[in-house]
């Protein structure tokens, strides 16, 4: 059995043209109405003074008071009236004696006969005006005394007919009702019109779609956990939702305030005022790397842009360490590459017989590796930087660039809290070291020096730092440029494929991060020095170890005595020849 149709609210737009049609009808009747009855009121009131008047002149004029004196009143007077009437818009002029007898009437059959209507008023003196149904039917009537001498000696009534009144009054409505229906289509129309543009605005839904719509609208806003940031066209924040308010780091009222005016860093307030659409691009905030696209929402001009941002911090961190990892393995490949052929020297020089020299060459090789794994496990004890150091030189090394740790550097195994994670670490010693080696590569004698060690006694009167220092042989940085070094983008080289200028933006922002500083001079050789400088956990001085510290920039008073080397075996990560 097929259910009953149920029909579709109307839209809004639809219920506010029906409100509104039947809103303008009311009112164009409920002013017709009034009017007329406003008009037949006044028509009456205009028709009992035009009768009064005419009645006041018959009753003031010298002949009809002399033809009442005469024996036969009917005679002079009926001439007399049959001319009121035909210079006058009145229906009847009607004179008679005191007692009410006719001595003149339209109908010359009525005269003599008694006045049909009031008089007791007119008798003493008063002239006055009334509605009554007489002879003629019913009339607007004045009766007003005639006097002599003081005396009154009859009585005159003038009046007009109510259906001729009515008829006057019929033409102003009609021509009333024709200007009300011309109101009542010129306001459908314009109804029409403006609803006609709310149902575009409205996409044609009903007050409970809208309803629904908006929920959900609110619903995604706070579900989302990407930023969303809609714009209007003179770049006024129109909406933020929670994921966006967290991303950029702004609170409070944000809606109706420029984009410029959040403090947000100029590269990214760049890309938001922006007209033209942005796609997949990176950007750094003060703790994050976001992924920023932008859409302009536009309807034959620009109505502001939409915004979307992606928190990709862990994901950018990640892929960090997944680039070093891969350096890692390009480094084992390649010294896997000249270990074969050191094999195969040494092969071969026992096959000719040369076993002694086989020993020596080999003996060297082994040596020379080892001495590289011992100069940075000595000197940084921290497995982490200890194996990035490692592949580090590996591949500084198959790009013609020599990687030194100074003598300075002293990092022991633990030092390091747990407050600083080694996925920083790696961001920001890694990144700098790719720098300098980039720098350095194709200048004579190139070379990158490392140092990483831990300054202060990390007590409460001298503070503890992490220190990482990695300077190079390379052209150096003008100073003009020692802070936009820094910004997301620039860079000396040309741009690859996935962009350049994000590294040592990386590294700021992570060192930000753990309220540390950052800085570029020029290296005591020539080139540049980047300088990291971490703020480390402080311990009361109750607390703090009794041996004395060793002086020395690479001391460290929070890692207490310094423990032997680790076994080259336990420290053999990627990048050693171990």
């Amino acid at each position: 059995m097929r259910l009953p149709h149920v029909p579709r609210p109307r839209s809004l737009a639809g219920q506010l043209f029906a409100m509104q049609a039947v809103l303008i009808a009311v009112v164009v009747a409920g002013c017709a109405l009034f009017t007329y009855v406003s008009d037949r009121s006044q028509a009456e009131d205009a028709a009992g003074r035009q009768a009064e008047a005419v009645a006041r002149s018959v009753a003031d004029a010298p002949s009809v008071r002399a033809a009442i004196r005469t024996p036969d009143p009917t005679k002079l007077l009926q001439p007399y009236t049959t001319e009121v009437l035909s210079h006058t818009e009145v229906d009847f002029v009607t004179i008679m004696n005191p007692r009410g007898i006719r001595w003149t009437h339209p109908d010359t059959t009525l005269i003599g006969k008694h006045f049909l209507g009031h008089t007791a008023r007119a008798l003493r003196g008063e002239a006055f005006t009334e509605t009554y149904t007489g002879s003629l039917g019913p009339s607007v009537r004045a009766v007003v005394p005639i006097t002599d001498d003081g005396r009154i000696v009859g009585l005159v009534s003038a009046g007009i007919r109510v259906d001729v009144i009515t008829a006057r009054v019929q033409d102003q409505v009609a021509a009333l009702l024709g200007v009300a229906a011309g109101a009542l289509a010129l306001g459908a129309v314009g109804t029409y019109v403006a609803n006609a543009r709310l149902r575009r605005h409205t996409h044609n839904m009903n007050a409970t779609e809208l309803s629904r719509m908006h929920d959900y609208h609110q619903a995604a806003l706070h579900a989302v956990r990407e930023g969303l940031l809609m714009l209007d066209g003179q770049f006024r924040v129109a909406l933020i939702n929670d994921g966006g308010r967290e991303l950029l780091g702004v609170s409070g009222e944000v809606v109706g305030r420029s984009v410029a005016e959040l403090g947000l860093p100029a590269p990214l307030t760049g890309a938001l005022l922006a007209s033209e659409p942005r796609t997949d691009e990176v950007h750094l905030t003060a703790t994050r790397v976001l992924i920023l696209n932008t859409s302009p929402v536009s309807g034959g001009e620009r109505r502001g842009s939409v915004v979307t941002l992606r928190d990709v911090t862990e994901l950018q961190s990640l892929m960090g360490e997944l680039n070093s990892e891969r350096g890692f393995t390009q480094a084992l490949r390649s010294q896997a590459h000249e270990a074969a052929n050191r094999l195969h020297t040494v092969v071969s020089l026992i096959e000719l017989g040369r076993a002694e020299e086989a020993v020596d060459f080999a003996t060297a090789e082994l040596e020379l590796a080892q001495a590289l794994t011992d100069q940075v496990v000595a000197a940084v004890g921290e497995p982490v930087l200890a194996a990035l150091l490692l592949g580090k030189a590996a591949q500084a090394n198959e790009r013609g660039v020599e990687l030194v740790v100074s003598q300075d550097s002293r990092l022991d195994d633990g030092l390091l809290p747990s407050s600083l994670p080694a996925r920083d670490l790696v961001t920001i010693l890694g990144n700098l070291i790719d720098n300098a080696v980039d720098a350095a590569q194709g200048s004579t004698g190139a070379r990158v020096t490392v140092t990483a060690f831990a300054d202060g006694t990390g007590t409460a009167t001298a503070a503890a730092h992490l220190v990482l220092r990695v300077s190079d042989t390379g052209a150096g940085v003008d100073p003009a440029h020692a802070e936009e070094v820094f910004e997301r983008g620039w860079s000396t080289k040309p741009a690859g494929p996935g962009g350049r200028g994000l590294g040592l933006a990386l590294v700021r922002q992570t060192v930000r991060r753990h309220e540390g500083t950052l800085r570029v001079t020029e290296a005591a050789g020539g080139g540049a020095e980047f300088e990291a400088r971490i703020p480390l956990p402080t311990v009361s001085s109750a607390a703090a170890p009794d041996e004395e510290a060793p002086a020395g920039p690479g001391a460290a008073g929070t890692a207490g005595p310094r423990e032997p080397a680790p076994d080259c075996a336990q420290h053999a990560l990627p990048g050693g020849d171990a």
